[in-house]
């Protein structure tokens, strides 16, 4: 395993190479994009963060939509980033991104490995919380990710969203 992170051209091309549509490397360039301007509001806090972490592992976060588009994209997108040699890091951020992250029992309902699927660093969170005020690549309010997931996903999972949101506002301020 590699622990050099690759250029932003080589991740675009990991994407396409692994069969990502246009739409979700629109949409990976956008939650990178917003995940280093996060990263640059934590710095300029004095808090310390991995910029380049933060912008590789956004730019990936998707990499296992190129399979499938269910849930189940975080897990296929670690393996394929496996396969690609990519450092344990960035791994770990496809792996937690999805929601507010995946609880032990609901990774095991869903027939995964046994592992910790829920943002622990500052990079994993920031790059899950970009991804939440992305919707295709446009930019919006994390009231709106809020409201649409709750349709979708059970009490829980909304309570984890709206955790991260409140642990990045307290960091950040206001992310519109």
């Amino acid at each position: 395993m590699s622990e050099k992170f690759p250029s932003k051209e080589q991740a675009i091309n990991f994407l396409r190479e692994s069969g990502c549509p246009e739409n979700v490397i629109k949409h990976c360039e956008a939650v990178a994009d917003l995940a280093v301007e996060i990263a640059k509001k934590c710095l300029e806090k004095g808090v310390n963060v991995n910029l380049e972490l933060v912008e590789m592992g956004a730019l990936l976060h998707d990499i296992g939509r190129a399979k499938t588009h269910s849930v189940h994209h975080a897990v296929i997108g670690a393996q394929i980033a496996k396969t690609l040699g990519l450092p344990e890091p960035i791994i770990t951020i496809i792996k937690r991104h999805v929601g507010g992250g995946i609880t032990a029992q609901e990774a095991k309902k869903l027939g995964w490995p046994r592992d910790v699927y829920t943002p622990q660093t500052l990079e994993e969170k920031i790059v899950a919380y970009a991804d939440k005020l992305i919707e295709g690549s446009k930019r919006v309010p994390i009231e709106e990710t809020i409201q649409k997931f709750s349709r979708e996903l059970p009490p829980p999972a909304i309570a984890r969203i709206k955790r991260l949101h409140k642990e990045m506002s307290a960091l950040i301020g206001d992310c519109k």
